[in-house]
């Protein structure tokens, strides 16, 4: 049975994550289970995981605030193992370091200051910053197959949709601005074709163009000739006595 102590602490530390969000971080409880909260984490800018969206839970024992938390997270992210819980100091892992006093805020804010960590723990997995970074762009499209994510973040469900608007829109323009691959060859080929028979009108052009250069010149024997005659029809009256 869930002490009303714990109901009345955590209804408050809500209303006080509401007015004062933690950065990088939203967090809520189920609409019917105040005992288990489900929280976002945002990469933070710099890291391996800009860019990505992790989705986890917490889970509150029916003794909380004097009993710690189990904290575990659900999205794929290459630092924790996904459906498992994680050690830290703030978890039910380590129930002697537990302090009363700490809220979920300080939970969540300590969760995502280890998580841009690389300490290794108990929950943690060893992975590359490439492979961070590809589980950080496909964060928001896995989320979003949870219905359980869907109904407690619409607003990052929103985002998500979005996102896709965005990149079918730029899909549709690169298609209109380059044509498709076929179509790219069947313009190559048409150019190619149409820069040789450029060419063919040229040579022919030019071919003409010394063939009348040819008949135009005149003949060197009709040359002779005209001045054979003309000197023998100026010589003829001198031949006359």
């Amino acid at each position: 049975m869930v002490e009303k102590a714990c109901v009345k602490r955590l209804q408050k530390e809500y209303r006080a994550l509401c007015k004062e969000p933690v950065s990088h971080v939203t967090a809520r409880p189920l609409p019917n289970d105040i005992l288990e909260w489900h929280y976002v984490l945002e990469g933070s800018e710099g890291t391996p995981f800009a860019g990505g969206y992790y989705h986890g839970k917490i889970k509150f024992p029916p003794e909380y605030p004097f009993k710690p938390p189990s904290i575990s997270m659900t999205t794929p992210n290459g630092r924790f193992i996904t459906q498992k819980k994680i050690c830290l100091s703030m978890s039910d892992f380590h129930p002697e370091t537990w302090n009363p006093l700490w809220a979920v805020s300080s939970i969540l804010t300590g969760l995502l200051s280890f998580m841009m960590d690389n300490s290794p723990t108990t929950g943690s997995v060893s992975t590359t910053a490439t492979e961070k970074q590809r589980l950080a762009k496909s964060s928001l499209a896995f989320n979003c197959k949870s219905p359980i994510f869907r109904k407690i973040f619409p607003e990052y469900v929103e985002k998500y949709n979005q996102q896709q608007l965005a990149e079918e829109s730029l899909s549709e323009q690169s298609s209109l601005i380059s044509p498709p691959r076929e179509d790219q060859e069947s313009l190559g080929a048409t150019s190619g074709n149409t820069s040789r028979l450029e060419e063919q009108n040229i040579e022919i052009r030019n071919d003409a163009r010394n063939k009348n250069r040819g008949s135009q010149k005149f003949p060197f024997w009709l040359l002779m000739l005209l001045v054979s005659i003309v000197g023998i029809v100026m010589a003829l009256p001198l031949l006359q006595p």
